[in-house]
């Protein structure tokens, strides 16, 4: 059964005034308060950090983004950006839903195929590839972004040898984005375009496809509607099969309550952080939901009139989108366990709470930034009843770094957190998982757990992923 954003458990925030409760699905809500006992043993059994994988909401998240292009009117292709998580679960979910993958190295192909996703549902993103990922995605009919007139000769060559035509569309600098270090200038594009015609037995140009950083849906809407016109124009210069327009990623995801996320930036200061540090720029954990800004995007209006989906329809456009973090929404979770709590409240007024593990397994600190939605706090066993306390703590990994942190802010627990304890951060599976993760002082990296909780009748089904 699909389940709606409204029936996600919202926890009431807590008492500090910047506590940030994080948004719960249902299916980690049900694990984490019926199943703490096997929850427990598979992080005992294989080490923490823990990170839970749920497939089951990621096919939740296909489902609810293909209604939205649906209710705009609109034809899409998704393509799951495999680079926002290495597990194999959703690319076999994917495949199993007739989810195309992207992917932007060999090893990403070969897991996508591996995983059952057949080439023509996948997409090659990234500058310059290499020519061994231009053979295999020739091999297979994926489609190419190609982001040089380089590249494009390049992959015209492979394409003759291997005597099969390559399937390209053309990345394109915005006009919004000319400082951006990826894609064709105008120029560039001209020739290309031109070569592609040139060299029609070698390569189909299927398309155009845009980078583009941030959230902002009118400029995604912009940028798409450029695209259709260098199609307009490519079929006018010789090549009619340009219909496709790739809009990329960035469908934004929602953390916590927007009015939770107002509060905090109203009144977010250094003084709320270890060793009052000072973050310049957060993920917008409260903003807009992937639906909400898909059909923000196909319903703005382009050249002063009609809307962006009405103009694909009228001139035979279809989108291709790329979302990673938008699908694994909800998709996962980590859990830590509490190695060693330093009460420093006489003090600094907080604690240093250091669980066994890094930072690395939340890499948000890759950004310069902060994971912010609150981790919530589990007893290992059954707990002796405490007064409610706010225990003001920051929590530090287990490395010899200074900066190993995992949340800088001051989270208010509920009480004072002990050794054993278990913290698990929600919604983890979208980039934070292992976008950075390492071996760091030959630590293991973390294990995936994946899980299924099926119609709820009997226990929950775990393997490790992969297997």
């Amino acid at each position: 059964m699909l389940i709606s954003p409204h029936v996600f458990e919202r926890p009431a925030a807590a008492v500090l005034p910047f506590a940030l409760p994080a948004l719960r699905h249902p299916s980690a809500s049900a694990l984490l308060a019926d199943h703490r006992g096997l929850l427990a043993d598979l992080l005992d059994g294989l080490g923490s950090p823990l990170h839970v994988v749920l497939p089951e909401v990621f096919e939740e998240n296909v489902a609810r983004l293909r209604r939205a292009f649906a209710g705009a009117g609109v034809t899409a292709d998704i393509l799951f950006a495999k680079k926002a998580n290495k597990a194999d679960c959703y690319v076999r979910s994917a495949a199993a839903l007739g989810v195309g993958v992207d992917v932007a190295s060999a090893p990403e192909l070969v897991g996508a195929l591996a995983g059952g996703v057949p080439g023509h549902r996948i997409g090659i993103s990234g500058p310059e590839k290499s020519d061994g990922l231009h053979a295999l995605a020739v091999q297979h009919g994926c489609l190419v972004a190609v982001d040089s007139v380089s590249e494009l000769r390049r992959l015209a060559a492979t394409a003759r040898t291997a005597g099969r035509r390559a399937q390209v569309l053309l990345r394109t600098r915005s006009a919004g984005q000319q400082g951006s270090r990826f894609g064709l200038s105008a120029a560039e594009r001209a020739a290309a375009v031109g070569l592609c015609a040139e060299l029609a037995d070698d390569i189909r140009l299927r398309g155009f496809s845009f980078h583009l950083g941030g959230y902002s849906t009118s400029e995604r809407a912009t940028a798409a509607n450029e695209m259709i016109e260098h199609c307009l124009d490519a079929r006018r210069s010789g090549s009619p099969s340009a219909e496709l327009v790739d809009i990329g990623g960035g469908l934004p995801v929602r953390y916590v309550e927007p009015q939770h996320w107002d509060a905090f930036l109203a009144q977010n200061r250094p003084a709320h952080y270890h060793t009052a540090k000072s973050f310049q720029d957060f993920y917008p954990y409260g903003g807009r939901t992937a639906d909400q800004a898909v059909t923000a995007i196909m319903e703005h209006r382009v050249d002063g009139a009609e809307s962006l989906a009405a103009k694909a329809g009228r001139t035979g456009i279809r989108f291709v989108v790329e979302p990673g973090r938008a699908l694994l929404d909800q998709a996962g979770f980590t859990l830590f366990r509490v190695q060693q709590v330093d009460d420093r409240r006489d003090a600094d007024g907080y604690a240093i709470v250091t669980v066994a593990g890094s930072s690395f397994s939340l890499s948000e600190q890759w950004f310069n930034s902060d994971y912010l939605p609150d981790p919530l706090l589990l007893s290992a066993g059954p707990a002796a009843p405490e007064a409610d306390v706010v225990f003001p703590a920051c929590v530090a990994g287990s490395t010899c770094l200074e900066s190993d942190l995992l949340t800088w802010r001051k989270i208010g627990f509920p009480r004072p957190v002990r050794r054993g304890d278990h913290l698990a951060y929600l919604n983890t599976a979208g980039y934070q998982m292992d976008s950075n993760e390492s071996p760091f002082h030959d630590a293991p990296l973390p294990r995936k757990v994946v899980l299924r909780l099926g119609d709820g009748s009997g226990p929950p089904r775990w393997r490790l992923d992969g297997v």
